[in-house]
């Protein structure tokens, strides 16, 4: 699934940038060599990195 149109970035690809450290949208788009156009994807890109967190936190208890 799409979650930046303007980009083509898909959901595996937002994963992966920040599996490799991406804690903000914009290090999504760095990440992928691109930057945000319309930003219409930033709030679905912030909730997958608050996602991404609260796993990790509890992996870590």
């Amino acid at each position: 699934m799409y979650v930046c149109n303007c980009n083509g970035l898909r959901q595996r690809d937002v994963a992966r940038a920040i599996e490799a450290g991406a804690t903000r949208p914009r290090e999504v788009f760095q990440r992928n060599q691109c930057e945000a156009q319309c930003a219409k994807c930033v709030c679905e890109m912030r909730q997958m990195i608050a996602e991404s967190r609260e796993v990790y936190a509890l992996a870590a208890e």
